[in-house]
């Protein structure tokens, strides 16, 4: 019996280390945080900064003159204040361990699904979720992968007992993979990228034309009967309501891709991806075009570009008036690099910092058509905010003291750090976080 009760214990023990944070409790009481220097996220940057929030919303933000109005004052003097990073097109919430299938859920069978909601499989109880709230993601838009046509996207809080509390903004786009010319295909053995002719596209992208022709057909029909599930996904995509997030990133399959959209009546294409998009960029500005662009920190993709162009990208086409996010495309187990991605933007590219975080703060938030909530640190807008020791864009000074998602102060534990803890105790190393 002893031994049994031991066991038992023994187990809570386990399971317990091995539980997430229960999520926050709404915001009771006004919050002022005092003394920091506020990045408001529009490049605009308040030394000495105040800002309020209660109930979840900005009500101030301004310079140390700012009243606080008898809320509970937090001094964060030599802190640094920025509204939540938005990390796009992400798989995070939907894949946990990439190798185990059973933990993996962001594709389904088929290759034209419009109607997939990713939302629905967002896991809130995923382990990979606090670790990149702690580099100052909050927010995240999920998406599904697979086939021609992948299914909508949604933003989602990442704090939260299941999705329905998560989300932000629902089925905010359509996910389309353009059929390139070229099929990429990587080897493992040597870890090298090969191309080859894509002999589906044709095929490819007469069912795409079928599809869109009918479902602009639908479009039209006041009171359609029966119901079309695929169909009705799509409606959003022609009154401007939905985007068409689009991956390609060869130069001529962007600008394949863009007529596409337009020759169908697509309101509001975005660019995914996007490689080649220096190339294009007459073309992008031409047709009001926004870019996500995948992983920056990676070699060019031809011998004789410059070494730093995916560095420079991003700076290049803000530059050029283009509206440009930055993003992992997928690559869940890194999304908490994120930025770092907009730091070395403006360490190549030309622009200062506070441009850098708009790229991952109030663009990101304009493409998705949320920055009427959050995206910058204004009055009326989401209390989603981060408090940082030192400059966000920099992994030597990115540590995350607090976190308040729509005002609901965030528990920053996660796995990364209890594993640091036990492994620093049992070695008795000292405690390099202090």
């Amino acid at each position: 019996m002893k031994q049994l009760t031991l066991s038992i214990l023994l187990l809570a023990s386990l399971s317990g280390f091995a539980q997430n944070p229960a999520p926050a409790g709404p915001q009771t009481r006004a919050i002022a945080l005092t003394g920091a220097t506020i990045h408001v996220g529009n490049g605009q940057v308040i030394n000495n900064g105040v800002i309020l929030f209660d109930k979840g919303i900005i009500t101030a933000v301004g310079d140390g003159n700012t009243p606080t109005n008898g809320a509970e004052v937090i001094n964060v003097a030599g802190k640094h204040v920025y509204p939540s990073i938005i990390s796009p097109a992400s798989t995070v919430g939907l894949q946990e361990i990439s190798a185990v299938r059973a933990t993996v859920d962001f594709q389904e069978t088929g290759f034209i699904n419009p109607n997939i909601r990713s939302l629905i499989a967002y896991n809130t109880d995923s382990e990979v979720i606090p670790t990149i709230r702690n580099n100052g993601l909050l927010l995240t838009q999920v998406m599904p992968m697979g086939g021609v046509i992948s299914g909508s996207s949604s933003v989602v809080q990442s704090d939260a007992w299941n999705w329905e509390d998560a989300v932000l903004k629902a089925d905010d786009g359509i996910w389309l993979t353009w059929p390139g010319y070229f099929a990429r295909s990587f080897d493992f053995e040597d870890f090298s990228v090969s191309l080859k002719k894509n002999e589906q596209r044709q095929e490819s992208i007469n069912a795409l034309k079928a599809t869109f022709a009918d479902a602009v057909a639908y479009a039209a029909l006041k009171n359609p009967a029966p119901k079309n599930l695929k169909f009705e996904s799509m409606k959003g995509l022609f009154d401007g309501t939905k985007n068409l997030y689009i991956r390609a990133d060869y130069g001529k399959d962007i600008i394949e891709a863009i007529k596409f959209a337009k020759q169908m009546g697509i309101r509001k294409p975005v660019i995914v991806g996007g490689e080649d998009a220096g190339r294009v960029i007459d073309f992008l500005k031409e047709n009001n075009v926004a870019v996500i662009l995948g992983p920056m920190h990676r070699l060019p993709n031809l011998q004789d570009e410059d070494v730093y162009l995916p560095y420079k990208l991003p700076g290049m086409l803000q530059k050029a008036g283009i509206a440009v996010s930055l993003s992992y495309d997928g690559a869940y187990w890194r999304t908490r690099n994120l930025p770092f991605q907009a730091g070395t933007a403006a360490g190549f590219g030309g622009i200062d910092k506070e441009d850098a975080l708009k790229m991952i703060t109030s663009t990101t938030a304009k493409i998705m058509g949320i920055d009427n909530v959050v995206g910058t640190l204004e009055k009326g807008k989401h209390a989603t905010l981060v408090v940082s020791k030192g400059d966000l864009l920099d992994m030597r000074t990115n540590v995350i003291e607090h976190a308040y998602i729509q005002g609901r102060h965030i528990n920053l534990d996660d796995k990364h750090k209890r594993l640091y803890h036990m492994y620093r105790e049992k070695y008795g190393q000292p405690d390099l976080g202090k």
